[in-house]
């Protein structure tokens, strides 16, 4: 019996050192020591002395501050370049010129279909508490790096349009504006995916002049194409009703006569 009502205690979460105790003063006691089964900070107390509980009664909130989370919304078009154990920055308005650096632990298996953002959990060392929960800070994920790839300033990218363009020098003092195709930015610099080549020169200052002088120029050569294609059409015109002159068939004719009445007279 001994051995059966150790066990019922022992299944009924009642601390080893009061179990010894009762064993050894044989006294019943009417409360006993709730251990957490972690330590930390308590953030909210649920139950008061003498109040009713229940199995469902949150008594303590309890949170270990020494590490924390950090929640952020990554945009679906950026899902792509986040990756487990992606070291991360974080910078509060709380703590000017202060980085936190941390790395990403959890990507969320699901999208939020209204802001079509993809949750992502972080995690930062705060052994000093600095951080506190429910905080806004700015985060900057520092994705894996693609060794091969072609950039370029990120201010050389005319994006005035709808397809993104840039100015190549092909020869000296020319300039010809291709369109490209973009890939990811950062630090400034932009990946192109499609458009220039390795090697070839880009525009990357003044380039917003050079697209509104060809611009005006390709405007003004719009402009003059009709008229040139009058004044082609009425040179031909001209020509046309010279060959076909009845005045000068005419004379020919009179001259004739004249001849032939000579001859006759």
């Amino acid at each position: 019996m001994v051995k059966s009502s150790r066990e019922r205690l022992e299944l009924m979460d009642v601390p080893e050192h009061q179990i010894r105790g009762l064993e050894k003063n044989r006294k019943i006691k009417k409360t006993l020591h709730i251990h957490s089964v972690s330590k930390g900070i308590v953030l909210e107390i649920g139950a008061r002395e003498g109040q009713f509980v229940t199995p469902q009664t949150e008594l303590y909130k309890i949170a270990d501050l020494s590490r924390i989370w950090a929640y952020v919304d990554v945009y679906e078009y950026e899902l792509g370049w986040v990756s487990l154990n992606d070291k991360a920055e974080m910078r509060l308005v709380s703590y000017p010129g202060r980085v936190f650096e941390g790395k990403v632990t959890y990507i969320y298996p699901y999208l939020d279909a209204e802001t079509r953002t993809n949750k992502v959990r972080l995690e930062f060392d705060n052994q000093d508490l600095a951080l506190k929960p429910d905080m806004f800070a700015e985060v900057i994920l520092h994705s894996r790096r693609n060794l091969n790839a072609l950039v370029i300033p990120s201010e050389a990218i005319i994006r005035t349009g709808k397809i993104p363009k840039v100015f190549v020098q092909t020869a000296h003092g020319t300039f010809e504006p291709r369109d490209v195709r973009l890939g990811a930015e950062a630090k400034g610099e932009t990946e192109i995916l499609d458009g220039i080549e390795e090697g070839e020169l880009v525009v990357t200052s003044s380039q917003f002049l050079l697209d509104s002088e060809s611009s005006l120029v390709e405007a003004a050569a719009k402009m003059m194409a009709p008229k040139a294609q009058q004044e082609s059409s009425d040179m031909q015109g001209m020509d046309m009703g010279q060959e076909k002159n009845p005045g000068g068939a005419g004379e020919n004719t009179d001259m004739q006569g004249m001849d032939m009445g000579q001859e006759k007279k």
